[in-house]
């Protein structure tokens, strides 16, 4: 049997569901039960019967699923996916600066670890931090962390003086606006598209800014338009499937690459033969510690609940 074949017969064996992030190699996506951003992941997570998540994403993902349905087994294929946004923001300096604020509302992107998230009052995803931020009375001061350029374009839109983490994400920070101007003049009828995790100059270029299923969304609404995408390569794939016959072009970043876009390397750890290895061992799991996850529950559940 192939290797995706003995992945689909392990699936079915011990009743498992593969949840991938849309940043993950093709070939994952293609074998996933589900691909999608962080809140469609958190709200298959959450209501999935299967006796084993394989979270195919980093491990602040696999850790929300554990923290959302504990009694379930949850794989991560790879324990070093990790997140450059979530070490952006250590637990013990977090509590420091909260206690600083403590007139504050805390909300925090869900891009971090069970412990921050354990700390905060709300959970967000860029695809609801707006909407969330807005449910917020306008006289209660927030705390938005860990993501200093997302905080500082729901600020923009909102009004709201927000009180960011310098916290940030490697790869939406790489993008580089001299080459973005220089491939725009190559392809001057393209719209640019952007996730809010960029730097203010490249949001400022944008004609969309969205999450990563947002911008999906966009390109699904707009085929008949070209497109440069500035957030992490893996999106092309799912995006290209939606819109076949329109141009898709990863953003450039600072450094140069063969495919002109940025990467995540910590996504790209994972791999068939990873997901077929701790399908089979049923390892590497996750775990929460119990008064962490209960802790962290709260915000999750409100952010779920103002989702719908």
């Amino acid at each position: 049997m192939s290797l995706k074949q003995r992945i689909n017969a392990l699936r079915q064996e011990k009743n498992a569901v593969i949840l991938a992030h849309y940043y993950q190699r093709d070939d994952i996506q293609e074998i996933a039960d589900y691909v999608g951003d962080s809140l469609g992941l958190s709200q298959r997570a959450a209501e999935t019967d299967a006796s084993i998540i394989v979270f195919a994403g980093v491990h602040f993902m696999a850790e929300t699923a554990k923290i959302l349905n504990p009694t379930k087994k949850v794989l991560l294929p790879d324990l070093n996916a990790g997140c450059s946004l979530a070490d952006s923001c250590p637990p013990e300096a977090f509590s420091k600066f909260i206690k600083a604020h403590p007139e504050h509302l805390v909300i925090t992107y869900i891009n971090c670890s069970a412990e921050i998230k354990a700390m905060s009052d709300i959970v967000c995803t860029s695809s609801n931090a707006l909407k969330i931020v807005e449910s917020v009375p306008k006289d209660r001061p927030i705390i938005f962390a860990p993501d200093k350029n997302l905080g500082r374009y729901i600020s923009k839109q909102t009004g709201r003086d927000l009180l960011l983490w310098d916290g940030s994400c490697v790869v939406h920070e790489a993008f580089s606006v001299d080459k973005l101007l220089a491939l725009y003049k190559i392809y001057p009828e393209s719209k640019i598209i952007a996730h809010p995790e960029s730097e203010a100059h490249i949001l400022d270029l944008a004609n969309y800014i969205g999450s990563t299923a947002g911008m999906i969304n966009y390109v699904k609404s707009h085929p008949q338009e070209q497109f440069i995408v500035a957030t992490e390569a893996g999106i092309l794939h799912k995006m290209q499937l939606e819109v076949p016959t329109t141009l898709l072009i990863p953003a450039p970043a600072e450094e140069d690459n063969t495919c002109a876009c940025s990467e995540c390397a910590f996504m790209k750890v994972n791999t068939l033969q990873k997901i077929y290895d701790c399908l089979l061992n049923e390892t590497p799991q996750i775990e929460v510690q119990e008064d962490i996850r209960l802790r962290a529950l709260q915000p999750i559940q409100k952010m779920l609940e103002l989702s719908k």
